[in-house]
């Protein structure tokens, strides 16, 4: 058995609202776009930032990230990429490359998770949920 890895880890900010739709099994499929961005300096020295869009899939979230996958929410995305080819209406052949989550991490507070609020208690002012495989974070 050949062993092979296909593996992606983004950090960036949501390029529109997440949409989500059912299959004809109930599952839920939420695709968004997350954007992350590269710097470097360029001849003349000044920095260069070069942003690069992917697009996301995820299957049967939670209604916290369906609610708070909204345009401009920095999150961390760990998945896989996965190639598809499809005709488009006009009949033309096209190409698309997703991610696919494996694990879906937040990466700012969300109103539902503040300590400021008069109404916070310890497990409301928790870390709010993530989505993942196993326990073994990245960072």
């Amino acid at each position: 058995m050949a062993f092979s890895l296909n593996k992606i880890m983004l950090i960036g900010n949501l390029g529109r609202d997440a949409e989500t739709r059912f299959t004809t099994n109930n599952v839920s499929v939420t695709n968004f776009t997350i954007a992350t961005t590269y710097s470097y300096k360029g001849k003349n020295g000044d920095w260069v930032n070069e942003t690069t869009w992917h697009n996301v899939t995820a299957f049967n979230l939670s209604d916290y990230f369906k609610e708070n996958l909204k345009k401009g929410k920095k999150f961390y995305v760990e998945g896989r990429l996965r190639k598809r080819e499809y005709t488009d209406k006009e009949g033309n052949k096209r190409f698309s490359t997703d991610v696919i989550t494996d694990r879906l991490i937040p990466l700012e507070p969300s109103s539902d998770y503040s300590s400021e609020s008069e109404e916070s208690t310890s497990e409301s002012a928790s870390k709010p949920p993530v989505v993942e495989d196993n326990d073994d974070l990245p960072f």
